[in-house]
C-alpha cells in the first residue's frame, strides 16, 4: 500500500511573483501616461479630420501603456510605493506594511 509523502508542518511557502509595471521614476511614468492617453485621444479626435487611418495611432498607446491604461494605473500605484511598502507573508497569510528606513548618510555608519 502506497502513501503519499507528508508534507512538513512549517514547510514556508513563497508568494508567487507578482507582474511588475512600475517604473524607475514617477515623472518617467507620467510621461508614458501622457504619451498613451495623448496617443488614444490623438487617434480618436483626428478621425473627422484624417479619416480612419489616424486609429493606427491606438495600438502604439499599450506599447507606452506597457499594456493597458489599468496596467499603466497599477504601476503608478507600484512606482510611488516603491521602497514606502513592504509585502510580508507569515503562515500563508500576507500583508502590506511600512518599509523599515534604510539608514542613509555619515552618521549611520558606525
Amino acid at each position: 500500500m502506497n502513501t503519499p509523502p507528508v508534507l512538513d508542518a512549517v514547510a514556508v511557502r513563497k508568494p508567487a511573483p507578482s507582474p511588475d509595471y512600475a517604473s524607475t521614476s514617477v515623472p518617467r511614468h507620467l510621461a508614458r501616461g501622457a504619451l498613451g492617453f495623448g496617443l488614444v485621444i490623438g487617434s480618436i479626435a483626428l478621425v473627422p479630420v484624417a479619416g480612419p487611418v489616424t486609429l493606427l495611432a491606438a495600438p502604439l498607446a499599450l506599447i507606452a501603456f506597457r499594456g493597458c491604461p489599468t496596467c499603466w494605473a497599477v504601476g503608478l500605484a507600484q512606482t510611488i510605493s516603491r521602497g514606502r511598502l513592504e509585502r510580508r507573508c507569515v503562515d500563508g497569510v500576507c500583508t502590506l506594511a511600512k518599509a523599515h528606513p534604510h539608514p542613509a548618510g555619515p552618521s549611520a555608519r558606525a
